[in-house]
């Protein structure tokens, strides 16, 4: 009798581990434009060789979320008003399409979440947390756009999201924002109200109009 047995499950690599987890900081703002970073630090962080470490940075220097200088030097990028007004374009385009898709599939339970997370978003304003803000914006975005079933759309996006993660950091330590983005409130009220104009101009003025402050 053949006994049939399942496979083990797969566990991350070492280097996906490290690359999801720094990933995640970057995108997030946990780590300031400019920031540094060594083999032998994340090695030690993250208890692995440098081999795994080494793999990691280069993944994130391919999506950009990372500077590799011709020295060897690794940090996060500190970018010019050019590139942020690049990015702030690329986020108004691939958003509002995103956004355009998600409305016809935005039922009521959408809409509470969206303005569940939005609480959330209100609340780390007031706490003056940065890094909450930027966690629960972007939670914010990515829960509209995943009804929009363009996972390829998504993934562009997101590699957007995490060029631009210690930026936005330092843009909203600079701002000293004291309430939530009124444009998310827009958002809501058109998703509403079925309004595909209206939710296409407030996504594209949420996206760019704070990283154009910044670039100016």
């Amino acid at each position: 009798m053949l006994i049939q047995t399942r496979p083990p499950e797969q566990t991350p690599s070492a280097h996906d581990r490290i690359y999801r987890t720094l990933r995640t900081r970057i995108m997030h703002g946990e780590l300031m434009p400019g920031h540094a970073m060594t083999l032998r630090g994340i090695g030690q962080e993250y208890g692995v060789s440098m081999t795994p470490a080494r793999e990691a940075l280069r993944r994130l220097a391919a999506e950009g979320a990372l500077t590799l200088s011709s020295s060897g030097r690794v940090a996060t990028p500190e970018l010019t008003g050019d590139r942020i007004e690049e990015l702030a374009a690329l986020r108004a385009l691939i958003e509002v399409e995103l956004a355009s898709r998600a409305l016809p599939r935005a039922h009521m339970a959408l809409i509470d979440r969206l303005q569940s997370i939005n609480n959330s978003v209100a609340d780390a304003v007031e706490r003056r947390d940065p890094v909450s803000y930027i966690r629960s914006n972007l939670e914010f975005h990515r829960t509209l756009y995943l009804r929009a079933q363009a996972p390829a759309m998504l993934a562009m996006a997101e590699t957007v999201w995490l060029q631009l993660g210690p930026t936005m950091r330092a843009l909203y330590g600079r701002l000293r924002k004291t309430e939530p983005p009124h444009y998310h409130r827009l958002i809501l009220a058109a998703l509403k109200a079925g309004d595909e104009p209206g939710l296409r101009l407030a996504v594209r003025s949420d996206v760019t109009q704070g990283l154009r402050m910044l670039a100016s």
